[in-house]
């Protein structure tokens, strides 16, 4: 897929572990992280293979190609900002309170998840993707394009080129996507919505994204 050979996951979690199965799959390498330090993610980079290994947060952000955030929202404060500048950063999460803590910005809605996080890292180049789906349904749904009925997932971001890196991505891990437009539009396939967690095809996402609403 393009340049793109290793990426960095932030996170280590059941989405974490599962786009790193994904990802090694699909013949790339990833850097994976999480807050306990690599040596909570042995058991996981045995599993994986040679193409993966452990580090530490911020040396995980500075090998990779393309960075997939997959930690609760409320920790970007611990995110290593200095080594993810100039990095296409995928905003995987979603916006759970009960377990994580209240947002206000999000409560009133004025700024969807991507953009909290595009405003509180802006050398960085956020794109929502990945959030829509199960955490197992990576390394289940995932079909070669062309496929019929092949599960389409959805992006938003302001960045075109960056979108693309993304677009790519997602199709090598083995999913249609549909571009729901800029990142604040990102809402779209959050948390209960339509388009949120369901097995939808491209022409089925497109109108479950018509279908959010706010």
């Amino acid at each position: 897929m393009g340049a793109m050979k290793t990426l960095g996951i932030l996170g280590a979690g059941n989405l974490g572990s599962q786009v790193a199965r994904a990802a090694v799959a699909a013949g790339l390498s990833v850097v994976i992280a999480n807050a306990r330090g690599p040596e909570s993610l042995a058991e996981l980079v045995a599993e994986l293979g040679p193409a993966a290994r452990a580090a530490d947060p911020a040396e995980a952000a500075e090998a990779a190609d393309l960075v997939i955030l997959c930690t609760p929202l409320n920790a970007y404060p611990d995110l290593p900002a200095d080594q993810l500048a100039g990095k296409v950063l995928v905003d995987a999460t979603n916006y759970y309170p009960e377990f994580f803590g209240a947002i206000p910005e999000l409560d009133t809605r004025s700024e969807t998840t991507s953009e909290f996080l595009q405003s509180r890292l802006p050398r960085s180049i956020v794109i929502k993707g990945l959030n829509n789906l199960g955490a197992a349904d990576l390394t289940t749904d995932g079909q070669p394009a062309g496929s019929a009925d092949r599960r389409a997932l959805a992006v938003a971001g302001d960045d075109q080129d960056a979108k693309s890196q993304v677009v790519s991505l997602i199709d090598t891990l083995g999913f249609d996507v549909i571009d729901a437009g800029a990142l604040s539009e990102g809402w779209r396939f959050e948390r209960d919505q339509p388009a949120y967690g369901t097995r939808r095809d491209a022409d089925q996402m497109r109108t479950a994204l018509s279908q959010a609403t706010r």
